[in-house]
């Protein structure tokens, strides 16, 4: 004797409907609260406030006529006191610095600032 597929799912549905007709439907109070989940299902998550305490400065960049593009720009990240600690470095090197504050770290310093940035760090820690 050969059984098809079809009537291999038919006698499942059957069977299937035999079941619930012996036990019952659960009552949604019954129902898990929870649904499994799979793999990709996208998780959930709960998000908390954290309170952070950045430390603070007195020092700020000197020449407040000529310090004007640095303390707008790079004030947000760096600290006055980090960037004159630094060694003093060419026109090049600061360039390259500046250059690489905006391609790789993405910082919002827009391209008519870069030569006041330049020029101040040049002549406030530029080498001889």
């Amino acid at each position: 004797m050969r059984i098809s597929v079809m009537q291999v799912g038919f006698a499942a549905a059957v069977l299937a409907g035999l079941v619930l007709a012996f036990i019952g439907h659960p009552e949604p109070s019954d129902l898990p609260t929870t649904t499994p989940t799979s793999p990709n299902a996208p998780q959930t998550f709960a998000l908390k406030s954290v309170s952070v305490e950045l430390p603070t400065s007195e020092v700020i960049f000197p020449g407040p006529a000529n310090a004007t593009a640095i303390t707008a720009n790079c004030l947000s990240c760096h600290s006055a006191g980090m960037v004159l600690t630094q060694p003093n470095f060419s026109r090049a090197a600061w360039t390259g610095e500046v250059e690489k504050m905006i391609h790789t770290y993405k910082a919002p310093i827009a391209e008519s600032d870069v030569t006041a940035i330049v020029d101040y760090l040049q002549a406030t820690k530029g080498s001889k």
